[in-house]
């Protein structure tokens, strides 16, 4: 196995060059890694002070940001986070996990930390690595010169094609976007070495940038030149690094003479969809032969099931090992493919061709809408009144019995996949609602070193209960720099100012109507609003919708907001719940998924803009929720885990188990695990999660094991 050959092949596309600085902690006894673009910082604890001192970043194996040197006899992980122990070489030695113990004697070793920032230590020395269940130690025999390198998550397009309406320049220009893969070989399965494809604007005439270099796979699909055709297909074209061409037929060819129908049993999107399942997951598997020999659940499970001999796939090229996966019947590995993380639906019209980009960086499947359009009184629903009828003195959050926001809606078609979005017009119901302006806004976003900022707006003085239950959740964690301010009854030009000011996030709490934000004097319009500066939004008030969607016109990203009435009571538990799951590390749609289940007014709300968007990052890197159930004298822990940008599809999680040695696929629900009391209690003590039980929303810093 050639595994140098296979590090060096990281560095295309790797440079992010600036986005990471590094400073010491307040007391000097330690080093801040600060990604300024992604909002994110890491921090090793060392048992004096430092003072960290620039290096050439070619020290590394694998490609960094920025580095720093800085003397040391150790250096303590806040969390407990995978380590990999490699020789000057780039062999891999060891994995060290919760409860390690590893000792290594003196010579070169890099060692890779699976931070929320990836990070790397280049020393010589002895090394020893022990992890307990809370923090993980990396010590050396006297004090050492630790070279530190980091490398941003962030991921920025290396240039735009243009392109006409024509579907045939259409083809040429997906067929650019596996220049944004970092390597060619089953590591692409990483999200790391998945790159941000180009982006794409409409034009006279096809125009692709001769610094866009295109991989030559030796793999080619061809579909009908049509919308519909070119859309499903972009994201396997983009994984497999293929030349999208003009065909009769929807088919696989490579250059060894395999060719694969699509569509010839299932229908052509479910045979794109179950093919890029089918790829990605065994390369996922693959790759485990590789510089990560890490024992994988999902390896072990899939060996029993089919004979694919791992070893010898992994150094073949890829349309041999797209050959061999493709003899696997679906249905034999279907079971344990991890939840997908996106299904997006996009009407086949020539606009749709801007959102492709965003789309196929978040390795969706793309489906051709198949809708319902539902009226009004059917998202509203009979609930609502019935609550109100029910409970005295309940009140919505709306000024009037005004008209909803639209007289009918869009219903997407329900798939398997953790979150569903619509690209195209109309207001969906069940998705979040995507547009073009909140993912350019995504890339534009500008650099800050400073704290994390939120503000939380109260414009209405009857809804004070949420306001106070917000003000406690948003930046409760110690270990991250929130800056969080409250204001109350607030004019139509200081709600103007504090909008056009730089911050995180925005929690509106008040009226909203079809005129605008209730203000203390009057109504303020987000049409009339030229710069908002906003990154993400929570509008918890009646029909935010359309006032949501012109905040991201005006510059923000991505948000919450409500399709029609909700009530007051509803609003405020919604409100609780989407406040401690962002200050958690969840995306605003995965937050947005969990909350909803709190209140029946949940349906009302909807993600605008970019749902991946994270305010803070998750302490253990991957958010994860667990619900709990009582089985005999023990509990079975469901445990279920969040992509996000900086921990997508393809990342591994482990649980902090004592008994469990092997790592899991993330998405979706990973296997359960049964445990006694005194396990679950030291289990939830590890990290403050949101926790299920019996249905109800709990958190596991307030949940006694003698409360299940």
């Amino acid at each position: 196995m050639k595994e140098q050959d296979r590090i060096e092949q990281q560095n295309i596309g790797g440079d992010h060059a600036g986005t990471i600085s590094f400073e010491p902690t307040a007391d000097e006894t330690g080093l801040n890694i600060i990604d300024p673009i992604e909002r994110h910082r890491y921090s090793l604890a060392t048992p004096t002070r430092v003072s960290p001192t620039p290096i050439n970043s070619d020290t590394f194996l694998f490609p960094v940001d920025a580095s720093v040197s800085v003397t040391t006899k150790s250096i303590t992980l806040p969390t407990v986070v995978a380590v990999y122990v490699r020789d000057a070489s780039g062999r891999m030695l060891t994995e060290a996990e919760h409860f390690a113990t590893e000792e290594f004697p003196e010579d070169t070793y890099s060692l890779e930390i699976c931070a929320p920032i990836k990070c790397y230590l280049r020393v010589n020395s002895q090394v020893s690595i022990s992890a307990n269940a809370t923090q993980t130690q990396i010590s050396f025999e006297t004090p050492t010169d630790v070279f530190v390198g980091a490398r941003s998550h962030h991921d920025h397009p290396a240039a735009t094609v243009t392109t006409t309406t024509d579907p045939k320049d259409m083809m040429a220009a997906v067929s650019t976007f596996g220049s944004a893969l970092k390597t060619t070989s089953v590591e692409r399965s990483y999200p790391t070495l998945r790159g941000h494809p180009p982006t794409i604007e409409r034009g006279d005439e096809l125009q692709i940038p001769d610094c866009l270099e295109v991989p030559e796979t030796g793999v080619r699909i061809e579909v009908p030149p049509d919308y519909e055709s070119i859309y499903v297909v972009t994201p396997l074209v983009y994984y497999l690094g293929a030349q999208l061409e003009p065909g009769s037929e929807p088919r696989i060819v490579t250059e060894t003479g395999f060719e694969y129908t699509l569509g010839a049993t299932r229908g052509f999107e479910a045979d794109v969809e179950r093919v890029l399942k089918q790829v990605f997951f065994l390369d996922c598997i693959t790759r485990t032969e590789g510089y990560y020999q890490v024992d994988l659940h999902e390896r072990e499970e899939i060996e029993q099931v089919v004979d694919l001999d791992f070893s010898t796939l992994y150094d073949k090229s890829l349309p041999e090992q797209l050959e061999a996966y493709l003899e696997v019947p679906f249905d034999v590995i279907e079971d344990q493919i991890p939840e997908w993380k996106q299904t997006t639906h996009v009407r086949p019209t020539a606009d749709s061709i801007d959102f492709l980009p965003f789309v196929v960086d978040d390795l969706a499947i793309i489906r051709t809408p198949v809708s319902n359009t539902v009226s009004e009184s059917t998202v509203q629903t009979s609930a609502v009144s019935e609550f109100l009828r029910a409970e005295s003195g309940e009140f919505t959050r709306s000024t009037s019995q005004s008209e909803s926001l639209d007289s009918s809606y869009i219903q997407p078609e329900n798939t398997d996949s953790l979150e569903q979005t619509w690209i195209g017009d109309g207001t969906p119901v069940g998705a979040s609602k995507a547009t073009t302006d909140a993912f350019e806004h995504r890339l534009d976003r500008t650099p800050t070193d400073g704290d994390i900022d939120i503000t939380v707006i109260c414009n209405d003085m009857e809804m004070h209960a949420e306001r106070d239950v917000v003000e406690e959740s948003y930046g409760e964690r110690a270990k991250l720099p929130f800056d969080v301010s409250v204001k109350r009854d607030l004019t139509t030009e200081e709600l103007r100012e504090t909008l056009a000011s730089e911050q995180d996030f925005l929690h509106y709490i008040g009226h909203i109507d079809e005129e605008g934000f209730n203000c203390a004097d009057g109504k303020l319009d987000a049409t009339t609003l030229e710069t908002v500066a906003v990154d993400a939004f929570l509008l918890n008030a009646c029909q935010s919708y359309k006032q949501g969607m012109h905040l991201l016109e005006a510059g923000s990203i991505g948000g919450v907001v409500t399709l029609s009435e909700v009530i007051n009571s509803g609003a405020v538990r919604i409100g609780r719940a989407m406040a401690r799951l962002l200050n958690r590390g969840f995306p605003l749609q995965a937050a947005l998924d969990i909350a909803r289940d709190e209140s029946i007014v949940g349906g009302q709300y909807i993600v605008v803009g970019d749902g991946g968007l994270a305010i803070a990052q998750a302490e253990s890197g991957t958010p994860n929720m667990c619900e709990i159930e009582k089985v005999g004298d023990n509990y079975r822990v469901h445990l279920s885990t969040y992509p996000t940008d900086q921990r997508g599809l393809g990342s591994m999680v482990i649980p902090h188990l004592a008994e469990v040695e092997n790592f899991f696929l993330s998405s979706g629900e990973i296997e359960p695990f049964d445990l006694s009391r005194s396990e679950l209690d030291e289990f939830l003590q590890l990290e403050d999660i949101p926790v299920k039980v019996d249905g109800e929303l709990k958190w596991s810093s307030q949940l006694s094991v003698s409360e299940i």
